[in-house]
């Protein structure tokens, strides 16, 4: 049976940009080390999804588990940091990850802190193989990694359960993109290691639309994230989608 670690073509797995993960695997839980972006992003786009997905599965906000009985998929979920926050808002979780190294740190997480996520080694064309779908799935900060865009949406699109809901988050393929997120994020503010993203994979938001568009999903909503370096936090802006944004679509039921 092939392990997530042995590269062979796919919509998910590319070798250079596992290889870039895998350098920094350890780190995912050290809220000061090479992920520090992640987590001060997370706040956001917590909120994000699920204040969406209880307005869509008519659900308080405010309850302990507003999601207590959805079924949630994280595509490229990394060492779980959306995950565990999931789980605890009630969602039955699956974390899938393409590199081994991620899984094995993510399910050392939660057994720690006594959260039951299935976390697996594995992609979103092999779950889909699998015949599995979900009622939401969560595509966050992943699709600029992956070989093949496009079909990589499509299919996280394809897990979608009929009348469920798919959350996208990703970097648009602009010129202040490159200079916020490459050159002072990499090179200048150095939040991550140089070399984490390719500017040449950023994904505009058309590309988004048409590539979750193919695998059946109708696209609600777009908004921006922009960062205020005075606070230190991360919000969001419906009109500016230059850098980093995120949305929200819905398949038929």
């Amino acid at each position: 049976m092939n392990t997530a670690e042995e590269i062979h073509p796919g919509n998910s797995r590319d070798p250079a940009e596992l290889d870039k993960f895998r350098a920094m695997a350890t780190e995912w839980w050290d809220p000061n080390g090479k992920f520090k972006p992640l987590h001060k992003f997370n706040p956001v786009r917590l909120e994000y999804i699920r204040d969406h997905a209880c307005t869509h599965f008519d659900r308080d906000p405010h309850d302990v588990q507003p999601l207590k009985g959805l079924r949630m998929l994280d595509v490229g979920c990394g060492g779980g940091l959306l995950c565990e926050p999931m789980a605890r808002l009630g969602a039955t979780v699956t974390g899938a990850d393409a590199l081994n190294q991620n899984i094995e740190i993510a399910r050392l997480h939660a057994t720690e802190t006594g959260l039951e996520i299935d976390y697996r080694p594995t992609t979103a064309e092999d779950i889909l193989a699998g015949g599995e779908t979900f009622d939401i799935v969560l595509n966050m900060e992943v699709v600029e990694h992956v070989a093949d865009p496009h079909a990589f949406l499509s299919d996280c699109g394809a897990l979608v359960s009929p009348g469920g809901q798919v959350f996208a988050a990703t970097l648009n393929r602009t010129a202040k993109a490159f200079a916020m997120a490459i050159v002072a994020g990499e090179y200048i503010m150095r939040w991550l290691p140089r070399g984490t993203h390719d500017w040449r994979k950023f994904v505009k938001p058309s590309e988004l639309v048409t590539g979750l568009e193919a695998g059946g999903i109708e696209m609600q909503e777009l908004t921006g994230v922009v960062y205020n370096p005075l606070t230190g936090t991360w919000s969001c802006a419906k009109n500016d989608l230059d850098v980093n944004y995120m949305g929200v679509g819905r398949k038929a039921a």
